[in-house]
């Protein structure tokens, strides 16, 4: 039976002990963040204030955004702001390679925005990014956690061209809350995503759910099952924090012992990797999913 702190306990109370997060420290970390604020460099690390940044940071592993920083769905999750986004910047790819240069970043996490307003979905600015990141960086492995591209095979096709080490996609929720949570996207539509991923070869595939929305044991279990049912390798499982009250409340503190509960049925599916606590992001320990 899950062992959870339910939403009406938490409405009048502090997060749980095992959601506190000790600010980073450390010499790498302090030189990263020197080099960060000097360069102007946009991290999602920094502008998401991820609680894993010192320990990623410390381990030569970063995350970029792409393709700007206003998004054209409004999902109910996310922090990242809904709107109209800027024209494409067609020298970002080379911004992006430069600053993981600067940084000197030994695997690298490139994400964005969804550009549904795009006719290539931002697939194309996605594969150059790729490009120049390997021409400047040739010993940088790299994770491209990419959007659906609204399941549109020749967006993929570009992605699974530049020949990443890890394509990653994340399913978010379970198949019953994805409406609630994801707005504008689809479970099955994610499920084929990461289906044709592996079916065209790509060697390493990788997806997350967040916990802590409103679903049950049962439904998180079937998710890990569909997500091996179309061959992932690595998945990460965290507790879902609301950005702003604007966003969808937390419901339960999921605690560690779950969590733990969930790696280990995890790795029974066959999994090669699984991170699953409560402060596990997308890319926490992104470095080891290569291997």
């Amino acid at each position: 039976m899950m062992v959870e702190v339910k939403e009406k306990e938490i409405k009048h109370t502090k997060k749980p002990k095992w959601i506190r997060v000790k600010l980073p420290t450390g010499k790498k970390y302090t030189e990263l963040r020197g080099l960060v604020e000097n360069y102007k460099l946009n991290t999602i690390c920094t502008s998401g204030s991820c609680p894993n940044m010192g320990e990623c940071w410390a381990e030569g592993t970063a995350t970029f955004m792409i393709l700007g920083n206003i998004c054209t769905r409004s999902c109910g999750f996310c922090g990242v702001q809904t709107g109209r986004p800027s024209s494409v910047d067609w020298a970002e790819p080379e911004k992006v390679a430069n600053s993981i240069k600067i940084m000197k970043i030994k695997h690298a996490v490139i994400t964005s925005v969804d550009r549904d307003d795009l006719k290539d979905m931002g697939s194309i600015i996605w594969a150059e990014t790729v490009n120049a990141i390997r021409r400047t960086n040739p010993n940088t492995t790299l994770e491209t956690l990419i959007p659906d591209f609204q399941g549109n095979r020749r967006n993929l096709d570009r992605i699974i061209e530049v020949a990443p080490e890890v394509v990653s996609h994340n399913v978010e929720t379970v198949r019953s809350l994805t409406r609630k949570v994801r707005v504008q996207a689809k479970y099955d539509t994610s499920l084929e995503v990461l289906n044709y991923l592996k079916q065209q070869g790509v060697n390493r595939t990788k997806s997350g759910i967040m916990l802590g929305l409103g679903e049950n044991e049962e439904e998180v279990l079937e998710t890990l099952k569909d997500l091996r049912e179309v061959k992932v390798d690595v998945v990460t499982i965290g507790q879902y924090l609301q950005p702003s009250k604007k966003h969808l409340p937390v419901q339960s503190f999921i605690t560690p012992e779950q969590f733990k509960k969930y790696e280990e049925f995890g790795f029974s599916l066959g999994f090669r990797h699984v991170e699953s606590g409560p402060l596990v992001r997308s890319s926490y320990k992104a470095h080891k999913h290569v291997a």
